[in-house]
């Protein structure tokens, strides 16, 4: 919420704008021991990036939260155990919603459709029509709008500094709104991919079918994270890399929007804190706020 989280090799910074319009940073380390040794170990590493970052997104969530309700009367904050559970119940209803309902639908059709390969399609497409469905109800209300607009920032940030760009959010602006390492990509790899492999149980009772959904999703996620970190890798190197992470960013289009200034700002300051933490000789911008 008015924020963005930025994670470097050892820092992760979260930068928010509170309700008076000033740009509130924290920092704060990461594991040393998840980037030291098991970041190097393929597929197990991407289980433990995606874990880490759920833990960091939700504290990034919490973080910004509790910034907003700084402006609103009497005083309130989110936190302990209440604020993790709900959290966690979120995360519950995402994985019933996207992952076991379209498992459970597809086998109450697997009546009338004698093909495997026929069920785990479709049941793909239920899936992918859920996702993007959300997406684009969600998007029509303001404040996911606005988030959605801060997601552009971070993606403008990332692609300055990797263009070698000064951070300042006016030379930032010019930059564009997808990134090939975005999250919204790795949400479609997974359903293409859990397709595929799903496809290959063919068409099991539909406990067993919406079990499996659960008990093999981190393997597909773990997957989804190298298909997307080696596409990221060769994507200005192959036009049929180039063709193939296409939808990704083309499906990028329903989570982000063009920011504002205010909101560059507070994604050069949420980069820049990364920067100085890491890199303490780097000059940064110091004037973000202004």
């Amino acid at each position: 919420m008015e924020g963005v989280m930025m994670r470097g090799e050892r820092i992760m910074a979260i930068a928010v704008r509170d309700p008076w319009g000033k740009i509130v940073v924290e920092t704060e380390p990461l594991p040393a021991s998840l980037y030291s040794v098991w970041s190097k170990i393929p597929l197990l590493r991407g289980l433990v990036m995606l874990w880490d970052a759920l833990g960091i997104g939700m504290k990034a969530m919490l973080f910004s939260t509790n910034i907003a309700l700084r402006g609103k009367e009497p005083a309130m904050q989110l936190e302990g155990a209440g604020a993790w559970a709900l959290l966690g119940g979120g995360a519950a209803i995402a994985l019933g919603l996207f992952l076991a309902l379209p498992a459970l639908l597809a086998a109450l059709l697997d009546q009338v459709i004698p093909s495997a390969a026929a069920s785990n399609g479709i049941e793909g497409i239920i899936r992918l029509a859920m996702m993007i469905g959300y997406i684009v109800a969600i998007s029509r209300m303001p404040d996911v709008q606005r988030v959605f607009a801060y997601h552009g920032a971070e993606h403008k940030t990332i692609n300055a500094l990797e263009a070698g760009v000064p951070l300042e959010p006016r030379l930032v602006a010019g930059y564009s709104t997808r990134h090939v390492r975005c999250g919204t990509s790795f949400l479609l790899l997974v359903v293409v991919l859990s397709t595929v492999l799903f496809g290959l149980l063919g068409q099991p009772e539909w406990w067993i079918r919406v079990g499996s959904r659960l008990v093999f999703i981190p393997l597909v996620a773990a997957v989804a994270y190298e298909v997307l970190k080696l596409g990221a890798r060769f994507y200005d190197r192959s036009s049929v890399v180039r063709l193939l992470m296409a939808p990704g960013l083309a499906m990028q289009a329903l989570t982000t929007r063009e920011p504002d200034l205010p909101q560059l700002e507070v994604a050069v300051a949420a980069l820049s804190a990364v920067l100085v933490a890491e890199h303490p000789t780097l000059l940064v911008r110091e004037e973000l706020a202004a």
